[in-house]
């Protein structure tokens, strides 16, 4: 699967071991940046283009990353036919899937440690959306409002 992943300097490294696990699970993973530290970047660099390429690849996912990954998540949902979750419990990973077909996750480094950071990566990618009328009404509801401006 690809995986389009971003983060700014807050999240940068738990997005480099990200990177290496879901390499190692065998996923593509293409990683918008940033490549090197730097305290004072911003997040929609990074996030917003990692939130389009999901966009334009229906069959891939996205991780954006920060220090709670409110302001990532936020970005990333600017981008038309993103549905950015943002993730803290492994509750969350599953029904960010099961309910609102999400396709980008966002995720807090300074929330959680790696090994938990990595498994809610894992639960997200691993939960498909089962396509239940319910969810999937206010999905098509929602991207009613995203191109039309109603409901």
């Amino acid at each position: 699967m690809n995986i389009h992943i971003g983060s700014d300097h807050a999240g940068l490294e738990f997005k480099e071991r990200i990177v290496a696990h879901l390499k190692l699970h065998g996923h593509n993973v293409i990683d918008h940046g940033p490549h090197t530290y730097e305290p004072l970047d911003d997040y929609p660099v990074f996030c917003i283009p990692a939130a389009e390429a999901v966009a334009k690849d229906a069959n891939s996912l996205g991780i954006v990353l920060g220090g709670s990954g409110n302001g990532e998540q936020i970005a990333a949902n600017k981008v038309n036919g993103i549905r950015a979750a943002l993730v803290w419990s492994r509750e969350t990973a599953v029904l960010a899937r099961e309910h609102n077909n999400a396709n980008v996750i966002a995720i807090g480094q300074r929330m959680h440690t790696e090994e938990f950071t990595l498994e809610l990566v894992d639960l997200f990618i691993g939960t498909s959306f089962p396509g239940e009328e319910r969810h999937a009404r206010r999905i098509d509801l929602i991207a009613k409002y995203e191109n039309e401006g109603k409901i």
